[in-house]
C-alpha cells in the first residue's frame, strides 16, 4: 500500500466561530477521528489528537501557535494518538488511568488497528501491528459541570458515559456549539465494546436532548445543525424503546 509523506498526512479546514477541523484523510471515515482546534482570547483548545502516527505538533503549526489544553473526549486510540505531545491534557476522571496507561486493549487498537482502516499508509517507520498510544498522564482530572476557561470562550463539560465511562461532550452556552465526541454523531454509533453501558448511553442522550443546540462537532462524520441533532437522538431512544 502506498505511504504519504507526513507534511501531507493532515487536512486543515476552518470553520465559523475560531473552530478549525484537523482531520487525517488517509484513514477510513469510520475510523477515522475529527480533531477539533478551538481558539480563544488566552489559550485555545484541542478537543481530541487523532491516531498518533504523524506528529500533530511538527505537522500542524496552528497547534502550536498558542498556549493550548489539549482535552480527551474519551480514550479510545483515534482520540488521544498525539495527546502525549502537549503539556496540558484534559480528561475525564473515570479514564484518567487509561489516558496515563494506555494499552492496546483498553485503547481498542486491538482489534481495530490494522492497514485495513487505511486507504494508504503512514509514513515509516508505521507498522500497524507495532502500534500503541503512548503514555499521556492527565495534567487536570475534568467531572461533570466544570468549565474549560479560554478566556472570552467557556465550555461546560457533561459527562456522557454509555460509548465509554468517562465520555464528555462539551457545550459552549454563548454559540449552542457543542463537541459531542463519540456519545452522538451522524453516523453508525458504537455501543457494544467492552466498557460501553446501554443504560448509561440512554441517560446520556436524555440528557443531550434537554440542551439547546445549534451545531454540533461529533467525535467522527460530517457536523450537522439543531434540527438533525433533534432527529438524531430522538430516532436512537425510539429504537431502543421498541427493543
Amino acid at each position: 500500500m502506498k505511504r504519504i509523506a507526513p507534511e501531507d498526512w493532515y487536512s486543515i479546514r476552518r470553520l465559523g466561530n475560531d473552530v478549525t477541523s484537523i482531520s487525517e484523510p488517509f484513514i477510513q471515515e469510520f475510523y477515522r477521528c475529527n480533531i477539533w482546534h478551538v481558539r480563544g482570547r488566552d489559550r485555545d483548545m484541542l478537543v481530541d489528537s487523532g491516531m498518533g502516527v504523524v506528529s500533530l505538533t511538527e505537522w500542524v503549526p496552528l497547534v502550536t501557535e498558542r498556549d493550548l489544553i489539549a482535552v480527551a473526549s474519551h480514550t479510545h486510540f483515534d482520540h488521544i494518538g498525539c495527546h502525549h505531545e502537549f503539556e496540558c491534557r484534559a480528561v475525564h476522571a473515570a479514564e484518567a488511568e487509561l489516558l496515563a496507561n494506555p494499552t492496546r486493549e483498553n485503547t481498542l487498537a486491538d482489534p481495530y488497528v490494522t492497514d485495513d482502516i487505511f486507504d494508504a499508509l503512514p509514513p515509516e517507520p508505521y507498522c500497524s501491528r507495532c502500534y500503541a498510544v503512548k503514555k499521556a498522564p492527565a495534567t487536570r482530572i475534568l467531572e461533570d459541570g466544570d468549565v474549560i476557561d479560554l478566556g472570552d470562550r467557556h465550555f461546560e463539560v457533561i459527562h456522557t458515559p454509555g460509548h465509554s465511562p468517562g465520555g464528555i461532550a462539551l457545550y459552549e452556552k454563548a454559540t449552542e456549539i457543542l463537541f459531542s465526541g463519540d456519545i452522538l454523531y451522524d453516523g453508525p454509533l458504537i455501543e457494544d465494546i467492552y466498557h460501553s453501558d446501554a443504560k448509561d448511553y440512554v441517560t446520556s442522550m436524555e440528557r443531550l436532548l434537554t440542551l439547546p443546540v445549534r451545531l454540533v462537532h461529533g467525535g467522527h462524520f460530517p457536523s450537522f445543525g439543531a434540527e438533525r441533532y433533534r432527529q438524531l437522538i430522538r430516532s436512537w431512544l425510539n429504537d431502543k424503546q421498541k427493543n
